[in-house]
């Protein structure tokens, strides 16, 4: 049958990332300094990540397609990488595709393919690390990552259990985790597509461009982020019309003359494009100002801190 997918030019393609928030179902990463489609299973064709590369690098193709066959599939993964084959199996995994995942395993056994760290894909003894036994592979499938994107935002996690070692500890010590903090937000509205980039908290102002889940996640965002700052919240994989963001970017850039840009995002890939949004928005811009990378871990730790 026809059917549309993606296709990448890796010789166009610079890893600059900013297509794989736009890729709903997962199926693009950047593995090897490359933007990957890491299952033909996944991609709709309808190239939603398309208008998102500033290299024209990515592209919608019309062929003939079989039935969907995982071993097919392998035998172009493979080609790929040891990083592309363990993104694959993961993404199967993620998807709580058993069966298909239970193909992957099988070529990998019997094609001998070693899986090992720093190896490269030749035949050889398949590493015991990864998935050694069907078993292995399924049980990999935990209760807390069933989901249907494999990019890892949507997983559920609970953290409850936490809390209450949290409330316990704060019960002995007679100290309330309840107590209200101060609010360091100097200005309304914050919403990347509602802001005034020339307003007048934005002048000279050292700004907070942060992925909106980003303040759920850290207890003590406002002290540790805010203070003293100004601040607009984007969500890098749900927002549309992200040319405006760009557009907003460099002319707080380059009009309102901000300070320093300071970017925290979440670990999970679909946030991974707003840093690469910053350094666009500096490039448009004509004026170099310093950008602070901030990577939080979906349970609030600052997990890199870095000027890039």
């Amino acid at each position: 049958m026809l059917r549309k997918i993606i296709q990448i030019d890796e010789e166009l393609c610079n890893g600059c990332g900013l297509c794989i928030p736009n890729c709903h179902e997962g199926a693009l990463q950047i593995i090897d300094g490359k933007a990957r489609l890491i299952s033909d299973l996944f991609c709709d064709g309808l190239g939603a990540c398309l208008g998102h590369c500033p290299e024209g690098a990515i592209e919608i193709i019309e062929r003939e397609a079989e039935p969907y066959n995982e071993t097919v599939v392998m035998e172009t993964i493979v080609k790929q990488g040891r990083n592309t084959i363990l993104a694959h199996l993961e993404h199967l995994r993620d998807h709580n595709e058993h069966e298909f995942l239970k193909e992957a395993v099988a070529y990998i056994k019997t094609n001998n393919i070693d899986l090992s760290p720093g190896a490269g894909i030749k035949p050889t003894v398949i590493s015991p690390l990864i998935f050694p036994t069907m078993k292995d592979a399924l049980n990999h499938v935990k209760p807390e990552q069933e989901s249907a994107c494999g990019c890892g935002s949507a997983k559920t996690i609970d953290f409850r259990i936490d809390m209450d070692k949290v409330n316990a500890v704060a019960a002995a010590t007679a100290v309330s985790v309840e107590t209200p903090a101060v609010s360091e937000l100097r200005q309304w509205p914050v919403q990347f597509h509602l802001v005034n980039p020339m307003a007048s908290y934005f002048q000279g102002a050292d700004v907070v461009l942060a992925a909106d889940c980003v303040a759920f996640a850290m207890g003590d965002f406002h002290n540790r982020l805010l203070k003293n700052k100004s601040l607009a919240i984007v969500c890098p994989k749900l927002d549309t019309n992200k040319d405006v963001y760009l557009d907003k970017l460099a002319t707080m850039i380059s009009d309102a003359k901000i300070n320093t840009l300071t970017v925290p995002i979440m670990e999970v890939p679909c946030c991974g494009g707003l840093i690469q949004m910053a350094k666009m928005a500096v490039q448009q811009s004509g004026r170099n100002i310093p950008i602070k990378k901030i990577v939080v871990g979906i349970k609030g730790d600052i997990l890199n801190e870095e000027w890039v």
